[in-house]
């Protein structure tokens, strides 16, 4: 029988992305002896795709509003303990150039590259002992944590889960954080796809997929939310930053609303008498905002049946207004966790301390980043999220 080698450390953080190495940094930097296990070859995989390759690392307006949760409130302590001004000044003393794009966006200049070689610079510089290519095959607790993971056997009074949600699993993504979880009786959120394309039903797709490429600024809505960012046509369906944002709160069955004109009155001039009023001006007036594709496949589905000039009556006009700005769209389901960018639920918060991220059950039991139910929108939110939980579990262990 092969002896198992036993290290021993003050905490062991599961998962090396973004809340795994924050969380490492911050305890390391204590003189916290910790080690990050991380099951895929290398480490930070979805730091490196984000944002286009150039890391989308926080948003300078983040704040709790930005979050999705159960517990609307739970993010509030983590979030003002660690701020995007604090991840902003380790950015620039590694001296990484960046820029912002449009609503707060923060982006690395050069490559999501950048980010991770900070974060595992400071790991270095704080002792903490990375391990890749680290499978687990089990976690059990007596006195402490114990990891085994081949012939190794890992083994402290601290055990942190950062083992990230459901979301593209071709990077790695398992359920692995949320089977711990239950294994240690917390309560589970339900989970489903987040920041993802959302597909037309049979009668829509048939309508519009020809469009493909087609976008516009629009406002999307579904409950109570709604967000005014570019829709995009798909193959497929929808998707754009603003079908991306609503997806996290569509839910099954329910339509969302479209506005396609944002703030503009498209039969305004129509409604002047001077102005003909036939489908030839209806057409020109909603190419003004609309591409034209866009709004001559939209006005021959939902404009004026009969478009005879004398159709076009005050009444219908405003009927056609009032669809212009609330198009009704039923989709049929998302694009799943393989497209999502996130995932939606996860841990209980009612579970957590909202200032350490530890488990109220089971005392030195931590989750922090994406495995718990507070999700982030689009633009460097969940990013942040990953920094600000990381941040505080790594103080407290």
């Amino acid at each position: 029988m092969v002896q198992k080698l036993v290290l021993k450390y003050d905490g062991l953080i599961l998962g090396g992305g973004a809340a795994g190495l924050m969380c490492a940094i911050e305890a390391g930097k204590r003189g916290r002896r910790v080690a990050v296990l991380e099951r895929a070859e290398r480490l930070g995989k979805k730091i490196l795709i984000s944002g286009g390759g150039r890391c989308n690392f926080t948003n300078i307006h983040c704040s709790p509003e930005n979050f999705i949760s159960a517990n609307p409130h739970f993010a509030k302590s983590a979030l003002a303990r660690y701020s995007p001004a604090d991840f902003i000044a380790l950015v620039e003393k590694h001296h990484i150039p960046y820029h912002e794009k449009t609503l707060g966006q923060l982006f690395c200049d050069h490559s999501a590259q950048d980010i991770l070689d900070m974060l595992e610079r400071e790991c270095r510089e704080s002792g903490v002992q990375l391990f890749a290519k680290t499978a687990i095959q089990e976690v059990t607790r007596t006195d402490e944590f114990v990891v085994r993971a081949g012939e190794r056997e890992f083994r402290a009074p601290a055990l942190v889960v950062a083992t990230g949600g459901l979301s593209i699993p071709k990077m790695g993504a398992t359920g692995f954080g949320y089977e711990l979880a239950r294994q240690f009786r917390l309560a589970i959120r339900e989970t489903r796809p987040g920041l993802v394309p959302l597909l037309f039903g049979t009668e829509d797709s048939r309508r519009y997929t020809d469009l493909a490429g087609v976008s516009a600024v629009v406002i999307a809505a579904c409950g109570g939310q709604r967000f005014r960012e570019k829709m995009l046509v798909t193959h497929r369906g929808l998707s754009g930053p603003a079908i991306l944002q609503i997806s996290s709160y569509w839910k099954k069955t329910e339509s969302m609303l479209i506005d396609l004109a944002p703030d503009q009155e498209v039969t305004a001039e129509l409604l002047e008498t001077t102005v003909s009023r036939n489908i030839a001006s209806l057409r020109t007036a909603l190419r003004r905002i609309v591409p034209n594709r866009l709004a001559d496949r939209w006005l021959d589905i939902h404009g004026p049946a009969n478009q005879a000039p004398k159709s076009l009556t005050n009444t219908s006009l405003k009927e056609l207004e009032r669809k212009i700005h609330g198009w009704a769209v039923l989709p049929a389901g998302t694009e799943g966790y393989e497209k999502a960018e996130v995932t939606v639920g996860g841990v209980d918060t009612d579970e957590l301390s909202a200032k350490t991220m530890e488990s109220r059950r089971v005392l030195g039991l931590f989750f922090i980043g994406e495995v718990v139910d507070v999700t982030g929108h689009l633009g460097g939110f969940n990013f942040h999220w990953a920094w600000a939980s990381g941040a505080s579990a790594g103080r407290a262990l």
